[in-house]
């Protein structure tokens, strides 16, 4: 099972390999104003769909911790968490070289840019709410309360703001009136698949190395019972004198 696995793993990482190298080969896009960038796209998506993924997916292991307290959510809504302010970060990283090159600027408070720098924002404030608490039920408890909580705004902030408001995206960039081109199509599918795939196993990854965390400090805490061991791990040995 191991070696499978294994296997696995080398063999996404030569399709990604193989997925890069392809990104390079698709025709230049004429309405592009660097038209050799326009490949960032095949980066961009894919990230920012995977992001709002694992959006999606947190609250849902949150809310299973607050059903049935198990820390196995919480790490579970944790990891998810990490896994979309990546993505999330990596979309923001990728569609700032969009706007520098496509419009000029950098930042340009587009309602996309901004309203995706507000729900990083969000998740940022979900780990700093974690690591200001330090006993471990409460942080979770807050932790998947905020994560619940912050979902309506979170999806407004992806889904309705930006196209309530006036966007410099356009939507005719690689999009015509019969759909994207045959193969930017493809090509864009085939890329979301593959970080999506990586982006899961490393979810996955994180989430086991969580588990095995938790195992250590149960274990050790087992050890320092059975052996008479303060809290603080300090002994301090004290005679006690015994009447005759």
């Amino acid at each position: 099972m191991e070696k499978l696995k294994s296997v696995g793993q080398y063999a996404l990482g030569l399709l990604l390999c193989i997925g890069t190298v392809v990104t390079m080969l698709v025709p230049n896009a004429e309405q592009f104003q660097n038209h050799e960038l326009v490949r960032i796209i095949f980066w961009h998506l894919p990230c920012a769909l995977t992001c709002t993924l694992f959006l999606c997916a947190a609250p849902y292991f949150a809310f299973k911790y607050l059903q049935t307290q198990k820390s196995t959510w919480d790490l579970r809504a944790s990891a998810a968490m990490e896994m979309g302010l990546l993505t999330g970060l990596l979309t923001l990283a990728t569609g700032i070289i969009f706007s520098d090159v496509q419009w000029g600027a950098p930042w340009n408070w587009d309602p996309r840019q901004t309203s995706f720098l507000l729900v990083m924002l969000i998740l940022g404030a979900y780990f700093a709410l974690r690591t200001g608490i330090s006993d471990a039920e409460k942080r979770a408890s807050h932790s998947a309360a905020y994560a619940l909580a912050s979902v309506l705004p979170v999806m407004f902030l992806i889904f309705v703001f930006p196209r309530i408001l006036f966007s410099l995206h356009p939507a005719t960039t690689l999009v015509s009136s019969n759909g994207m081109d045959p193969t930017y199509r493809s090509v864009f599918l085939s890329m979301f698949a593959l970080v999506l795939i990586c982006c899961i196993w490393i979810y996955k990854m994180r989430v086991r190395c969580g588990l095995l965390e938790e195992a250590l400090e149960n274990s050790n805490a087992k050890l320092d019972d059975r052996n008479g061991t303060a809290p603080t791990g300090v002994v301090r040995p004290v005679s006690i004198p015994t009447e005759r």
